[in-house]
């Protein structure tokens, strides 16, 4: 069998093709997934991903045969419809920052931490907020909106006209949802909105519509799964697969760290915890931070570090500091940036990989992460980032061996129980651990003493 994964990630949008009998991508097709700035406010060009989508499943069908299609995108993202299935108004993007304007509105209808699992959040993190400052901001918006879909469910609905709420989605801070009690929230109520009926990710959302068999040249009646927000499908291949605990680190745009099975810790809003839900709708606490849209700001223009540039950086300890994204993470609200600006770009690559393993352990350790540590995306191809994070955890760090651990993890929603066997490697503590051991030392000291950890009126939660 063969799926095809419609991949919307907040910097690319994919489709990918993956062969369920040998478990590999044999197509993907890439665009960038663009922000248009208005007005009425920046929202993605849902019309472009659109037209990709049709294109990719006719060109993949055509080439080699599509059997099954299924759905994975980014979190804090959630579609007003109106009664046709359109748009009720543009997709807003979750980095704009007009919620902030109404923030004690906001924060004097939202849910607790302890209830949601949901840390408060800048811009449009919290999906909550969007939904406030939007039916605020534009009066006739609630008139117009007749239910309100999860991002993954609003492709899969486009598909085949049938719309839908999902936990997963629901579950990645958004105020909407008590992961504990497996509900909604009463904020949906709050603003007077509607949501979708709910679906679970691997639901058959339907069969597509006659326009798409008619444009694509798919059968008619091609299933399609309700979909799956973009870090749960990294970690669904394992949850039936690793036996005790384990932790799952998908890198992209996000990296996303989350616990399976680990020790039981208070999860602390200030330091950007929260507990998300996986696909089978149970609690997992995890912590993030925008560690590639740190890498992409900051990262030097030459090639990777050379040899002598990581020597001169572990010996001179010289070091970036977090944070570069300060609105999220667990050191938001600070300022970070390099220990000496006179770094050479080698020095500088080095102390970035050093600096994004580092945010990683510390994310890792704030969830109670125990046993191996799988990462997931593209930081499982920076060795400098591998072995750090190897020295940082004391435990095994396994890599996956797939190009997008989103898409495949998405095509198993078809299939799940394809790949019987994990295609992982194990990365196998490095030679110059003590040097790397007592680099990080001196790294966690000194961003202890820079007091970077902003503390915020919010319980933790057990």
């Amino acid at each position: 069998m063969k799926v095809a994964v419609l991949d919307i990630g907040k910097t690319n949008v994919k489709v990918a093709l993956v062969d369920m009998e040998s478990m590999a991508e044999i197509a993907v097709l890439t665009r960038p997934n663009r922000v248009r700035e208005g007005p009425p406010y920046p929202h993605f060009d849902i019309d472009g991903i659109w037209d990709f989508f049709l294109d990719g499943l006719r060109r993949m069908h055509a080439e080699h045969g599509v059997d099954e299609i299924s759905v994975t995108t980014h979190g804090a993202c959630f579609v007003l419809l109106d009664e046709a299935g359109g748009l009720a108004c543009p997709v807003l993007d979750y980095e704009y920052d007009g919620p902030d304007t109404l923030v004690q509105e906001y924060d004097a209808i939202r849910c607790a931490f302890e209830d949601t699992g949901a840390p408060r959040l800048p811009m449009g993190l919290n999906v909550g907020a969007q939904l406030h400052w939007l039916v605020e901001t534009f009066p006739d918006l609630r008139e117009r909106t007749v239910q309100v879909a999860s991002y993954p469910q609003y492709w899969s609905g486009r598909l085949t006209g049938r719309f839908a709420t999902e936990p997963t989605s629901l579950g990645c801070h958004t105020d909407l949802w008590l992961p504990r009690e497996g509900r909604f929230s009463d904020l949906p109520e709050r603003l007077g909105l509607s949501m979708a009926p709910l679906a679970a990710a691997n639901d058959i959302a339907g069969g597509v519509t006659a326009d798409v068999a008619s444009i694509t040249g798919l059968p008619a009646g091609t299933k399609v799964r309700s979909g799956i927000h973009d870090s749960n499908a990294s970690l669904l291949p394992y949850l039936h697969r690793m036996p005790g605990a384990f932790s799952v680190v998908s890198t992209g745009t996000w990296v996303i760290c989350m616990s399976v099975n680990g020790e039981a810790v208070a999860l602390d809003p200030a330091r950007d915890t929260l507990m998300n839900v996986n696909a089978l709708g149970n609690p997992v606490p995890s912590a993030r931070f925008m560690g590639g849209r740190e890498y992409e700001r900051i990262k030097p223009e030459t090639s990777a570090p050379m040899p002598a540039d990581i020597d001169q950086v572990l010996d001179g300890r010289k070091a970036l500091y977090p944070a570069i994204e300060t609105g999220s993470g667990p050191f938001g609200g600070c300022a970070g940036g390099w220990s000496d600006d006179t770094m050479t770009p080698g020095q500088k690559g080095a102390a970035l990989s050093l600096y994004l393993a580092q945010m990683t352990a510390t994310c890792l350790d704030l969830i109670g992460a125990r046993g191996p540590v799988i990462v997931e995306g593209p930081f499982a191809q920076n060795e400098l980032y591998l072995d750090m994070l190897a020295v940082q955890v004391d435990r095994k760090v396994l890599i996956s061996n797939t190009a997008t651990g989103t898409s495949m993890g998405a095509s198993m929603l078809c299939a799940p129980c394809a790949g019987s066997e994990l295609h992982l490697s194990e990365r196998h503590t490095p030679r110059g651990a003590p040097r790397l051991s007592a680099y990080g030392m001196n790294w966690k000291r000194i961003v202890k003493d820079r007091n970077t950890v902003v503390a915020i009126d919010e319980k933790p939660i057990q």
